[in-house]
């Protein structure tokens, strides 16, 4: 949701506010008046985390059940992927989905009760138990092993919280607009009438400064 937000951010693109992004900054400030509505967590409670990727972002939620058995969610996570991760496999992006989960929701998971992570990709049931690991993947599974938790296998239909999170095929450039002011022309304007900026200008552009 936040992606052309975030966009803006980077270095090298020239700043332009559009269509795009005025929609993106709208759907957020309506996504915080209604529900999901964040409750507190309770730590008497067993916790669950469903998390996914994509090609252009991951995303999570740590959950607990209520009295009546009702899931409610805590907290939401989620991030644009880099362009070194683009390159990942897709078993290597949903496992950073997952480190990505225990990082952001580390204060309420570790030294938790044991806890469920939901994904829909089935071979992280077993991502412990493969003979075969990368460098990256036993790096993350150290970091794993800080928790205590089981992974669970849910179809990407059931995953609906953490695949909205992570992907948004709607991306499209309506159009562009040019942001202009005069503001800047005026400052300096201004600073060429003021005496004291004045010769402080003269100063900085002296040879001899």
């Amino acid at each position: 949701m936040a992606r052309p937000l975030f966009n803006l951010l980077k270095r090298d693109p020239e700043w332009r506010w559009n269509a795009e992004h005025q929609d993106a900054f709208e759907a957020i400030k309506e996504s915080l008046l209604h529900a999901p509505i964040l409750v507190l967590p309770d730590p008497d409670r067993p916790f669950s985390v469903v998390c996914d990727a994509s090609d252009l972002a991951i995303g999570c939620a740590l959950r607990q059940a209520d009295a009546e058995g009702r899931e409610r969610v805590i907290a939401f996570g989620s991030r644009q992927i880099k362009a070194a991760e683009k390159n990942y496999a897709v078993h290597d992006k949903e496992l950073l989905a997952m480190k990505y989960a225990l990082v952001q929701f580390r204060v309420h998971l570790l030294g938790s009760k044991p806890f469920v992570i939901y994904t829909d990709h089935a071979s992280l049931c077993t991502a412990t138990q493969s003979p075969h690991l990368s460098q990256r993947m036993a790096r993350w599974l150290s970091f794993f092993a800080e928790n205590n938790f089981e992974v669970k296998y849910k179809p990407g239909k059931q995953n609906a919280l953490a695949d909205a999170l992570s992907r948004r095929p709607d991306y499209e450039l309506a159009h562009g607009t040019m942001v202009t002011s005069s503001i800047p022309d005026r400052i300096r304007a201004s600073y060429a009438s003021d005496d004291m900026c004045a010769a402080l200008l003269k100063d900085l552009g002296s040879k001899d400064f």
